[in-house]
């Protein structure tokens, strides 16, 4: 073995050892997030305290990046290499769930927002194993820059796009995601697919609805022609596509022809070619009912997401530290609330995984998530650690089980060190970094990004704000106002 080999492992073990003395404040930013409970472009609590606590790790933050208020980009360090990590933690609505409790209750009634996926530990281990890493590269007096970034509004696609068009990804080298899973693991290949978030908005002209009809231009019923019309072209469009709408203004009141409305689509597939090219054929939809009906209409993209991927070498890199690191070991009590939640959902009862996951190609799903972008110009490595129970599927009361008990806890701690870990690899090796990104060349091959998003498009930043303002008055009782206060003991070396 190679001395400078030698110096790398003993490096991994003091960066362990900074999360072992560390991992209850880990644990306390976890825990602050899931509580915070805030939607998709409101998360303010939620970026405050996470800004909070890098800056008192040293750490520069930079606020309201590309136009939306909660986001941020971390820096430390200088020089090259310069070593990423991205991460969400908006909550979903109505999915308010008590912890550690193998029922169905929400800490809140009446459909309060909450954490049922997991993205209040993802913000933990990014934090977590930055810091950590940062601790080494210090003490070490190591040339390098990390960058992190909180990326609101995951679960509506939209923020890492505009960070990517607005030039915030400028001079990466390569990039980590944490999210969380019920695993230990990570993959290579395609992932995702690729969606368009997109506004439809139609304008009509109001009248009585019984007294004078005629006089009116009805867009909800621009809105029902273009839902039929997108109907009847599935069956034109390839087997791989999805696409779904919710109306978000379909008028004020029966007796009145409604003269504005709204409608909110995602388009996805396989690949980004095929998602712009169902868009193209909505929009010419959304013509022919707004010249069915008088009416006239517009379109708004929220966001371009990506089809995600990660590069083979980055998810070799992880998956070794990922075996080094190893299982949480769960107790007897951790095991058991699994394993009673498995049973009153009527899944397979295993209780929580035990080994790690071997390393593999990635078979590519419906879902999407806006850091598909990143993944296509910088290679990008994916970190999934088990704060999850087994058999809980996502946007459900049971996957909020977990996510404030000691099995977030002990999976935050574990994923915070391999983050840091890999990051190391990166900055040590920089003949390893070269390989990361011929390989990522070779992966990429004639692929070239591209965004329809548009250059002057704003994100949608009053998004949520009505169902935020209702319901943090509610939870504020419910929010850890304790701060994170790292540990200043230093590792000899």
């Amino acid at each position: 073995m190679h001395q400078e080999d030698k110096k790398l492992i003993g490096l991994k073990r003091d960066a362990f050892h900074f999360v072992d003395r560390n991992k209850g404040e880990i644990a306390k930013i976890g825990d602050a997030v899931f509580y915070f409970a805030e939607l998709g472009m409101q998360e303010f609590s939620t970026s405050e305290y996470a800004a909070d606590a890098l800056r008192k790790a040293g750490f520069d933050v930079e606020t309201g990046i590309s136009g939306i208020p909660p986001a941020w980009m971390a820096t430390w360090g200088s020089g090259e290499p310069v070593i990423a990590a991205h991460c969400e933690a908006d909550a979903l609505p109505n999915c308010s769930q008590l912890p550690g409790v193998a029922e169905e209750k929400p800490i809140i009634e009446g459909g309060a927002p909450g954490h049922e996926e997991g993205h209040n530990a993802n913000i933990a281990v990014m934090i977590g194993g930055a810091v950590a890493a940062k601790s080494i590269m210090e003490r070490e007096h190591m040339k390098g820059t990390i960058k992190l970034y909180f990326a609101p509004a995951e679960e509506q696609g939209i923020s890492r796009p505009y960070f990517l068009r607005d030039g915030y990804f400028e001079g990466v080298d390569a990039v980590f995601h944490p999210h969380v899973g019920a695993e230990f693991s990570t993959t290579y290949g395609i992932r995702q697919y690729a969606v368009i978030s997109v506004e439809f908005i139609f304008h009509g002209k109001s009248a009585h609805s019984a007294v004078s009809p005629w006089l009116g231009r009805n867009a909800l019923d621009a809105v029902v022609l273009m839902d039929v019309g997108w109907g009847l072209m599935r069956q034109q469009l390839e087997p791989s596509q999805s696409s779904h709408r919710v109306v978000t203004k379909g008028g004020d009141q029966p007796n009145i022809i409604p003269s504005y409305t709204k409608t909110w689509w995602f388009f996805r597939d396989k690949n980004m070619d095929l998602a712009h090219a169902h868009f193209e054929k909505a929009k010419k939809i959304a013509e022919g009912a707004a010249i069915m009906t008088g009416c006239s209409y517009e379109n708004n993209i929220l966001s371009v997401c990506w089809p995600t991927r990660a590069n083979q070498i980055m998810a070799e890199i992880i998956q070794r530290n990922i075996e080094t690191v190893g299982m949480p070991k769960w107790s007897k009590e951790e095991e058991s609330l699994a394993k009673e939640l498995q049973e009153k959902i009527q899944v397979p009862v295993v209780g929580l995984q035990r080994e790690v996951k071997p390393l593999k190609k990635a078979q590519q799903g419906m879902s999407g998530n806006d850091s598909g972008a990143i993944s296509w110009v910088i290679p990008t490595g994916r970190i999934t650690f088990p704060a999850n129970i087994p058999g809980c599927p996502f946007h459900s009361w049971s996957a909020g089980v977990s996510l404030a008990t000691p099995i977030a806890h002990k999976a935050e701690a574990n994923g915070s060190k391999v983050l840091a870990a890999s990051m190391l690899d990166l900055f040590i090796d920089k003949e390893l970094l070269n390989k990361v990104k011929g390989n990522f060349r070779e992966e990429i091959g004639d692929t070239k990004y591209f965004s329809i998003l548009p250059k002057d498009q704003k994100p949608p930043a009053d998004l949520n704000r009505d169902k935020m303002d209702k319901w943090r008055p509610i939870m504020k009782d419910l929010y850890v106002t304790e701060k994170v206060l790292w540990s200043t003991q230093r590792d000899k070396g």
